[in-house]
């Protein structure tokens, strides 16, 4: 039984992933960049200065609502995840050096999705009988299409379900999981025979710390968030500088590398990887698991913002995907291809290969803090992804389910922290992949909304 449903979960990943994914979500970022007149470069300044300058603004969100910075942050936390870390590292050695060039592209193109998406979010987002505001996909796909595009509303909804407790939740954990296990380890803290309690009591924690947060609310959840994604992202923009700084001297050769081995990845790799879709479609297909431009989800947090200035709350978008793939898994490549350790190309790895990169640079104490930062962000994907999660029910079911759901959610962390999850990675970056197919459609028809309202902003 196993298998098969491995065998039909690769052939549909295969297709999400593949030729007709890559059109549409190249397509539809170039068709909207250009209808946009490029709003991610014209507007790029203002953008940075609406969502920089908000860092440094103490405001209060009205009820059932979060500050704009709060949004974004609750958006950052689910998007700044091991996918910056471990999807990199994988992009890189499957894709080549490459890789990281298509990643660039896919965020450039990305910033003016997600743009639209948050825009989007905030027009057609309606309140709960909670009096909170809900929006996103799934709503834009309701309010702006009609009841006759109901059911894709309803599909993208439902694929979000089917995603958060893999991608969201049990990946995460198994993250946090190994990540402190090893810095155990190397300290001699803990051996082998002692990992499979470490990993039961780690996953108790962390399944009370979500229900904690989440069962709290979304004031609960902006709070956490505007606090831990700052925290987390100076702290590994710091570490990983220092790598670049101490290899310096390798910057030019992987700075070429990356360029000449975007459209020639055999000359680079020694010929393990020689085809060039292959880099381009592993560039693109993890720049969006990390920024998730397209996939519709940051809309649901962005949809929270007490604000009522889609176009201006948009803004935030093209700074999120800015921040997450340009800085942070910029960062994450050159951390890999500077520090000079050996990449098997053509096998696929995760996170392991980014912290061999700092502790062949620093030496192995650095481990405890590459372990904080993995856990951060880890923990930080969990707390978004379990709001995306329960708007998606509250959809689907209406609000009664969503305690139900919380509670569940949160007791995933234990499957996650003990149990081998091959399969469910799987299976969830192919639900992944099927909310972009409602989502991009919805963006595509609904895109003419979001140039009016671009013309209408002063």
């Amino acid at each position: 039984m196993i298998s098969i449903i491995e065998t039909v979960n690769s052939a549909v990943n295969g297709f999400i992933w593949g030729i007709p994914a890559m059109a549409c979500i190249i397509g539809v970022g170039l068709y909207l960049s250009i209808r946009s007149r490029f709003i991610q470069v014209r507007k790029f300044g203002v953008a940075m200065k609406a969502t920089i300058g908000k860092v440094f603004k103490k405001s209060e969100a009205a009820e059932g609502a979060l500050t704009p910075f709060q949004a974004v942050c609750t958006a950052l936390s689910a998007t700044v995840g091991t996918g910056n870390i471990a999807g990199v590292a994988g992009a890189i050695a499957i894709g080549g050096p490459g890789a990281v060039f298509w990643m660039w592209v896919s965020a450039f193109l990305g910033m003016c999705t997600k743009f639209s998406e948050v825009v989007l979010a905030v027009h057609y987002r309606e309140r709960n009988k909670q009096g909170d505001y809900v929006g996103g996909a799934m709503y834009y796909i309701k309010n702006g299409l009609g009841k006759k595009w109901h059911w894709l509303a309803v599909l993208f909804s439902l694929f979000g379900v089917l995603t958060v407790f893999g991608t969201g939740n049990a990946t995460q954990v198994n993250t946090i999981t190994a990540a402190i296990n090893s810095a155990l380890s190397s300290f001699g803290l803990i051996d082998e025979s002692q990992m499979k309690i470490s990993s039961l009591i780690i996953g108790i924690i962390i399944m009370l710390l979500v229900a904690g947060v989440l069962l709290g609310g979304i004031k609960r959840i902006g709070r956490v968030s505007e606090r831990l994604v700052p925290f987390m992202a100076i702290l590994y923009i710091v570490l990983a500088l220092g790598v670049v700084i101490l290899n310096i001297q390798r910057l030019p050769e992987v700075i070429y590398s990356i360029f000449y081995g975007a459209f020639h990845p055999s000359a680079v790799t020694g010929g393990v990887v020689g085809s060039f879709f292959l880099s381009m479609q592993k560039g693109v297909s993890r720049g969006i698991f990390s920024n998730e431009a397209g996939l519709g989800t940051g809309a649901i947090a962005h949809a929270c913002a007490d604000t009522d200035d889609a176009v201006e709350q948009g803004f935030f978008g093209i700074f999120e995907v800015f921040a997450d793939t340009i800085i942070i898994c910029t960062l994450t490549a050159l951390v890999v291809l500077c520090s000079g350790v050996n990449i098997n190309y053509g096998v696929d790895v995760g996170a392991e290969l980014t912290i061999a990169g700092f502790t062949s640079t620093y030496g192995s104490w650095i481990t405890i803090f590459t372990a904080v930062a993995m856990c951060c962000f880890a923990f930080s994907t969990i707390i978004g992804w379990g709001l995306y999660g329960a708007r998606c029910v509250e959809f689907i079911f209406k609000e009664k389910a969503i305690k139900p759901f919380m509670v569940l959610y949160s007791m995933v962390a234990i499957v996650g922290a003990t149990v081998d999850l091959g399969l469910v990675w799987s299976i969830s970056d192919t639900c992944n992949g099927l909310m972009l197919i409602p989502n991009l459609i919805g963006v595509f028809l609904l895109s003419g909304t979001v140039f009016k309202l671009i013309k209408e902003h002063k």
